[in-house]
């Protein structure tokens, strides 16, 4: 079969995965991928804040704009809350939501043999439909993201999330494992597991949770890394750090859906954690992986957040010692709790927080950094680009290194040097062998 197909993807790892596992399906049947003059477009939309949805409207827009007469197909989070209005866009042709997003690809290939146009909408009841099963063999990248779960039921006052995907979904264990083993045998060495709230992974399930699905992959033959997305803070309660602790290829690394460091702020947002418990579970974690490090979210300006509240999260992320925080200022979302609540910030201020905060973070940042100065790590490179290459660590420390050589894909031993903006400068070692899923540094004075 001939034809081009254009991907049009905004928002989430998930959403990044699902186009992609899209385009497999489409790949096969001979298509080609093109960024304009389509015969076929999809377009993978984005709902997470009420600018998402704008942007997402706007790239239809765009995809009608730059394919003439292609069949416009939308999907995704936006389409899910709001279909009328993404059916009433002119040149659409076809809108679903959140499942069925693999029945695109039978439209697509149903047009392309010369049938007529699937047309409307159909946006199901997230609620009535299981684990959409989508499998995906590259990503395009040194590491491969795969996705593990689906939904979330936590209900935060900010987030609309639960409305546009749903309650939990899990995929099932074996489909995991067998995905991973495919990744693994494509010559993957690092896989990270996404999904919308990857902690409750299993909770939909009999006899399973995200440390059993770990536990699992842990065992899979030439796996070096696995790495989490992001976790709720309270998944990572003393119980579950044991058995983490226990596993040879997961990566020391945690990106925390923080969201606040005052107690107070937490209660409004409706998180399921305080600030105590953070630190204690992060101090223990610390005891169990000396190396571990943490990266989080944090939203600044919340409806009845006080320079008082402000302050408190400030001193709270000075004594967290995070490698970087993703800082952000709260944004209304109609639909949401949050959007009715009293006490709602003036822009400005928001802008003035989010601004103090990042400067603040950079300095934690930086001091964190300053003492990884001399040593020896293993670095999986994923650029290489004008005489450097550029990589992380384990524990997600960024690395770049003068050389001439093409270490795309490649783990070799770095002794770090000192940091800059962020990024770690270093000098390779000499090749040794590599310990198996080690991930790990190797002794200050560079011996293992």
């Amino acid at each position: 079969m001939t034809g081009r197909v254009a991907i049009y993807t905004l928002g989430c790892k998930v959403n990044q995965y699902e186009s992609e596992a899209l385009w497999e399906l489409l790949e096969k049947e001979g298509l080609e991928r093109v960024t304009s003059k389509a015969d076929a477009c999809i377009v993978n939309t984005c709902a997470v804040t009420a600018e998402s949805e704008r942007k997402a409207r706007q790239t239809v827009r765009k995809a009608v704009r730059e394919n003439p007469g292609a069949y416009i197909l939308v999907t995704g989070c936006a389409s899910q809350l709001a279909a009328d209005s993404f059916s009433k866009i002119h040149g659409v042709h076809f809108v679903n939501g959140n499942r069925d997003k693999k029945a695109l690809v039978g439209y697509i290939l149903s047009y392309l043999e010369g049938n007529p146009r699937k047309e409307g909408r159909e946006v199901d009841d997230l609620s009535l439909r299981g684990y959409e099963a989508m499998d995906l063999s590259t990503f395009g990248r040194t590491r491969a993201y795969m996705k593990v779960e689906d939904g979330c039921e936590n209900r935060c006052a900010y987030c609309i999330i639960p409305a546009a995907r749903g309650p939990v979904c899990s995929r099932p264990p074996e489909d995991c494992l067998r995905e991973a083993r495919a990744l693994v045998s494509a010559g993957y060495r690092e896989i990270v597991l996404t999904g919308i709230e990857i902690s409750e992974y299993g909770s939909d399930l009999e006899h399973t949770d995200l440390t059993d699905l770990l536990t699992e992959l842990d065992g899979i033959e030439n796996l070096e890394r696995i790495r989490l997305s992001s976790v709720d803070p309270s998944y990572l309660r003393p119980s579950v750090i044991d058995r983490l602790a226990s596993l040879g290829c997961l990566a020391p690394h945690f990106h925390l859906s923080l969201q606040s460091g005052c107690d107070e702020t937490l209660k409004r947002m409706r998180r399921k954690y305080n600030t105590q418990q953070v630190k204690r579970n992060l101090d223990y974690m610390r005891k169990k992986l000396p190396d571990v490090r943490f990266t989080s979210d944090v939203i600044v300006g919340f409806p009845g957040e006080t320079e008082e509240d402000f302050e408190t999260t400030c001193k709270f992320l000075q004594g967290l010692e995070l490698l970087h925080v993703h800082v952000f200022a709260y944004s209304r979302r109609p639909g949401t709790e949050a959007d009715h609540m009293d006490g709602q910030v003036e822009e400005q201020i928001k802008r003035e927080r989010s601004a103090r905060l990042i400067s603040l973070c950079d300095g934690i940042r930086d001091a964190v950094l300053g003492k990884e100065e001399g040593k020896v790590y293993e670095v999986l490179f994923e650029s290489s680009k004008d005489g450097a290459a550029c990589g992380h660590t384990a524990n997600f420390i960024e690395v770049r290194v003068k050389t001439g050589e093409d270490l795309r894909g490649k783990f070799r031993k770095v002794k770090l040097d000192r940091p800059e903006k962020g990024v770690m400068s270093g000098k390779l070692l000499e090749e040794q062998p590599i310990a198996e899923c080690s991930g790990l540094p190797y002794g200050l004075d560079g011996k293992e």
